[in-house]
C-alpha cells in the first residue's frame, strides 16, 4: 500500500483527501512507475472539479490528482516498447492513474527516458509546461526578430514560453501581476503589470504596429482585450480558452508523444527551455502545492517531491 492525494468526488478543495492504495497494475501500453517528482498544473484542479472529461480512464473514486511525473519504471504492461524496468522516465498519466502518489501508471507512448544530466525535478515539469511551450511556438512558427505577447507570462507555462521564445531570438512582451515581474524580467521579458497598467494601452505603446503573435495563458475576458493587438488574428493562440476561435485565433495543438517529450528534454539540457521551479513541496504538503496553483498565486512551476 502506498499513500496518494486525490479526491472522493468532483468538487472544490473540500473533496480532496489522502488515502492508501495498492500499487496499480500496468495495463496494456502502460508502465508502473515509482514517482520521484510530480508536477502541479491548473489542469489538476479542473479535473477534480469535473470541468474536463475524458482523462480519468474511467477509474472509480477516489481518484489520484496529477497528470505528469518523473520516476523509475517498476513493471511493464503488455505491448510496451522502448522502456525497461529500472529506467528513469518522465511522462503523462493519461489513463487516470494520477501522479500525486508513491506509485502510478504512465502511458508508455507518452513517456520517455530521462536523459543523462537532467534531474527528475526538471523532467517532471516537461510533460505539461515544457511541451506546451514547444507546441505553441512551433504552431506560431515566427522568424527571429518577430515580437510576441505572452499574456499571463508568470506561471510555469508562461515562463517556459518566454525562455524558449527568447532563445529563438523573438522579442517578448509579457503580462502578469506584480509578483510575477522578477522571474519574467530575468528571462529578458519586457513586463506589463496588469494590476497597475492598462494592458492594451501599454502594449500598443511598446508595439504600435501590432504583435506578430500572441500566446494567451489567461483566457476569459482578458483574452478579448489582448486579441485585437495581433496583426493577424490567426496568430493568437490560446492554451486554455477554446473560445479563441470566435476571435479568429486558434487553440494550441498539443503533441503528447514520446518524440516531443524527448525534444523538450534536449532543449532543457541545452538551456533553451528553462522551467522556473519556484516551489518544491513534499507529498504531505500537496494540498498547499495545489492551492497555490489553483489560487493563481504560483510564480513559475510548483512540484511535489514524493520519493
Amino acid at each position: 500500500m502506498g499513500q496518494a492525494w486525490g479526491f472522493g468526488r468532483h468538487g472544490g478543495p473540500e473533496v480532496q483527501e489522502f488515502f492508501e492504495r495498492p500499487d496499480p497494475s500496468p495495463g496494456r501500453g502502460e508502465v508502473l512507475v515509482r514517482v520521484d517528482v510530480a508536477g502541479v498544473n491548473p489542469l489538476d484542479h479542473l479535473l477534480r472539479s469535473g470541468l474536463v472529461d475524458g482523462l480519468d480512464g474511467g477509474r472509480p473514486f477516489p481518484r489520484v490528482l496529477g497528470m505528469e511525473a518523473a520516476g523509475t519504471v517498476l513493471a511493464r504492461g503488455e505491448g510496451v516498447d522502448g522502456l525497461e524496468v529500472g529506467d528513469a522516465v518522465f511522462g503523462f498519466a493519461l489513463t487516470g492513474g494520477g501522479t500525486y502518489a508513491e506509485t502510478t501508471v504512465l502511458s508508455a507512448p507518452n513517456t520517455a527516458r530521462i536523459p543523462e544530466g537532467l534531474s527528475a525535478t526538471v523532467a517532471a515539469t516537461l510533460p505539461v509546461a515544457g511541451t506546451t511551450a514547444v507546441d505553441v511556438l512551433d504552431q506560431l512558427g515566427l522568424p527571429a526578430g518577430a515580437t510576441i505577447l505572452v499574456h499571463g507570462v508568470g506561471g510555469g507555462v508562461g515562463l517556459a514560453v518566454a525562455r524558449l521564445a527568447v532563445g529563438r531570438e523573438l522579442r517578448v512582451i509579457g503580462t502578469g501581476s506584480t509578483a510575477k515581474r522578477e522571474h519574467a524580467e530575468a528571462l529578458g521579458v519586457r513586463f506589463i503589470d496588469y494590476t497597475i497598467e492598462d494592458v492594451a494601452a501599454a502594449a500598443r505603446e511598446l508595439v504600435p504596429d501590432g504583435f506578430d503573435g500572441i500566446v494567451d495563458l489567461a483566457g476569459g475576458t482578458s483574452l478579448r482585450t489582448v486579441a485585437p493587438l495581433a496583426r493577424d488574428a490567426r496568430n493568437v493562440i490560446s492554451v486554455g480558452d477554446m473560445s479563441v476561435a470566435e476571435l479568429g485565433g486558434r487553440f494550441v495543438e498539443r503533441r503528447l508523444d514520446r518524440e516531443n517529450l524527448e525534444r523538450a528534454a534536449r532543449l532543457a539540457l541545452d538551456g533553451l527551455l528553462a522551467l522556473v521551479i519556484t516551489a518544491v513541496h513534499p507529498l504531505s504538503d500537496a494540498p498547499a502545492a495545489l492551492a497555490t496553483v489553483e489560487n493563481g498565486h504560483a510564480s513559475g512551476k510548483v512540484v511535489i517531491k514524493v520519493a
